[in-house]
């Protein structure tokens, strides 16, 4: 039979990818060591969708960020990181005080654990430029213009009103241009509360091509009497394979145009050592990935991974169980990488993963 690949547009346009979210600071103790040890810390950057650009843009894919950064060092060293990852940063805007008058790069600090110690992230990124800049001036249409596929999160709207407003006029502009969209539910509940965030994330839904993640989303049993409960409700985090099914169903019986819905499933054995494994709604049928599992180097972005290697199987016309193997494999090699960034350049080191081989490349 013929594989047919619902997500992409019948020309083939499929490989101009754009997302568009905060970048941050990432500060870490070296050693494993926590906060309160340490003299020193090793700096970088990341940020969920720029950390979904910057893994794409490794593995080829032509890929766009767009964010507001203050004009100072901090901002221009984040744009020269992205860059230094092939991932364009064109549209990208550097603030000025009079614009966002806090004038910072928003920070977040990650101690990492070891052992049966989790690693543990502490922000300080309020009042960052992001939550300070007007939108309001940023030409949407001509932003979105000529890009295929559109990725956002549900951490940018967690920001401020201001980021709410325009990840709302980013979908509705996106899907009247006619591109892919995913979107990443991302919940933080450093940022905002549940409620908050299921209300807004489900706003999203009906502009939503591939889902990834299945909450924080209503998904009400009766819409006319909330307290029959939501679908979701009782669903253990390591669902079996007709619990995980039975959802996805119903997310495609209530939102037509999702194409495709995946979600990865961790398994905690200690603060080192995790297996992961993933189920995907794709044409019409649940798929399982295979279970692996590894020891912990860096567990941070390994989810935004899992979901740029879900996009770059998709834009490359994988069959359906390679996609959603490739995508886990690539979560896996993440978590061997110091860094929010899965910087993995070679795309046959993740099929070997995939189909777990692990012997030595010569």
């Amino acid at each position: 039979m013929e594989h047919h690949n619902p997500i992409l547009p019948n020309d083939g346009n499929g490989k101009t990818f754009i997302t568009i979210g905060e970048i941050m600071l990432r500060l870490t103790p070296p050693n494993y060591e926590k906060i309160r040890m340490t003299s020193t810390f090793e700096a970088s950057y990341g940020g969920s969708e720029a950390n979904i650009a910057l893994a794409l843009a490794n593995l080829g894919i032509d890929s766009t960020f767009f964010s507001v950064v203050p004009n100072n060092s901090l901002g221009k060293s984040a744009v020269r990181w992205l860059r230094s990852n092939d991932v364009h940063c064109t549209p990208m805007i550097l603030t000025t005080p009079e614009e966002t008058p806090t004038h910072r790069l928003g920070t977040y600090y990650l101690e990492t654990g070891y052992g049966i110690r989790p690693s543990k992230v502490t922000y300080d990124r309020m009042h960052s430029v992001i939550t300070e800049y007007d939108f309001s001036k940023v030409d949407l249409d001509a932003l979105l213009d000529g890009f295929s596929w559109l990725h956002l999160s549900g951490i940018t709207p967690a920001l401020g009103q201001n980021c709410r407003e325009l990840i709302m006029n980013c979908l509705k502009i996106a899907k009247q241009k006619g591109l892919i969209i995913s979107f990443d539910g991302n919940f933080r509940s450093q940022l905002w509360s549940w409620e908050e965030a299921r209300d807004f994330c489900t706003e999203c839904l009906p502009y939503v091509d591939v889902l990834l993640g299945i909450e924080p989303y209503h998904l009400w049993k009766d819409e006319n009497d909330h307290s029959k409960g939501d679908w979701k409700d009782g669903v253990p985090l390591q669902p079996s394979y007709e619990q995980q099914d039975e959802i996805f169903r119903h997310f495609v019986d209530k939102y037509p145009n999702i194409k495709c819905i995946a979600r990865h499933v961790r398994y905690a054995h200690s603060g080192s050592e995790n297996s992961l494994k993933a189920f995907m709604w794709y044409d019409d049928h649940t798929f399982e990935s295979r279970l692996f599992t590894f020891n912990v180097l860096d567990r941070v972005g390994g989810g935004d991974a899992f979901a740029s290697g879900l996009i770059y199987a998709m834009m490359n016309d994988f069959k359906a169980m390679d996609m959603i193997n490739f995508a886990v494999a690539s979560s896996v090699i993440k978590h061997t990488i110091h860094g929010d960034g899965n910087i993995t350049d070679d795309v046959q080191s993740i099929r070997d993963l995939m189909n777990m081989n692990y012997d030595i490349k010569r």
